[in-house]
């Protein structure tokens, strides 16, 4: 696990680390596949959704920080994926970019 985050720091000390304790080849192919498992987003209906689709609510969403919540049947178009997450998508509503949870919206 340890050699996993050096690694993916990518920084010239972590580099320097992981040659001082560098792992056996099994290990270290094992750790590389561990870390590079896709995310796969879909909707509340099981659509694989991508980056660029356009969603549409299905439930009247309030939006933390904002003086409104979004309607049910609001088109949110051009959406973009959270990368960390498979349950969250960024789009703009009303002019404000927000984090929407995949199981509210369905792929149109």
């Amino acid at each position: 696990m340890a050699w996993r985050v050096l690694h993916k720091l990518g920084a010239p000390w972590a580099n320097d680390v992981i040659d001082m304790c560098d792992p056996e080849p099994s290990v270290r192919d094992w750790a590389l596949a561990e870390g590079v498992s896709q995310l796969v987003h879909r909707d509340s209906n099981g659509a694989v959704l991508a980056a660029g689709d356009t969603v549409t609510l299905i439930k009247d969403l309030p939006v933390k920080g904002a003086d409104f919540t979004a309607k049910r049947g609001t088109a949110v178009r051009g959406i973009s994926l959270v990368a960390d997450n498979a349950g969250h998508i960024e789009g703009r509503v009303e002019g404000q970019r927000i984090v929407i949870l995949t199981e509210f919206v369905k792929k149109s």
